[in-house]
């Protein structure tokens, strides 16, 4: 039996849906700061492997990222940004072995309707697991990032320190449309329908 594990094939350009999760569906975040640190290093590894972030959830035992990929591949930059937070967690916590489960499973965003799907399908994350009422309560997804942003003139790139909401922003009016979408009534449709990497 061959138990080489499938090589991922990438290509610059395309956006994919990344998901982890903790050891045996464990925490991977005890406190504020562990959710603050892993967007620090996410940002850190932004910096050194370039990536545009369309979107993040941070659950407690697991993570979503709308990766982009721009120079360095998703199994760089997953094994860059979760070597290190496991590191600063291991260490944080004394304890040793492995923090997330296995290798983070992508699916490749195929088109507008998948993009939108994907993105109101990961700002819901929190409400459907019972931790919020409304996306915009949760802390630690990008979803304030997008319903806060100021109106801007078209030309001018809507940029967050971390997350890009201009292209996710460009398929609507304004962010309160893109709010409205998120919110609707429907999107557990979506969740239920579309290979969206439930973890």
């Amino acid at each position: 039996m061959n138990l080489s594990r499938k090589l991922r094939i990438w290509h610059r350009g395309e956006i994919y849906h990344i998901t982890a999760r903790g050891n045996r569906k464990g925490k991977i975040y005890e406190e504020p700061g562990d959710y603050r640190k892993y967007l620090q290093i996410l940002k850190e590894t932004q910096a050194q492997h370039a990536y545009t972030l369309h979107g993040y959830c941070l659950m407690p035992n697991h993570v979503h990222l709308l990766i982009e990929m721009v120079e360095a591949s998703p199994s760089q930059i997953m094994k860059t940004a979760h070597t290190r937070y496991a590191m600063y967690y291991n260490f944080r916590y004394d304890l040793v072995g492995h923090l997330f489960q296995g290798r983070f499973k992508s699916q490749v965003v195929y088109s507008k309707d998948y993009l939108l799907t994907v993105s109101r399908y990961i700002h819901q994350n929190p409400v459907k697991a019972g931790l919020v009422d409304h996306p915009e309560g949760y802390p630690w997804s990008s979803y304030n990032h997008f319903i806060d942003i100021p109106q801007l003139p078209p030309t001018t790139p809507k940029l967050t320190p971390l997350v890009s909401t201009n292209k996710i922003l460009s398929f609507f009016p304004d962010s309160h449309e893109y709010q409205m979408f998120v919110e609707s009534n429907d999107y557990e449709n979506d969740i239920e329908n579309g290979p969206l990497l439930v973890t």
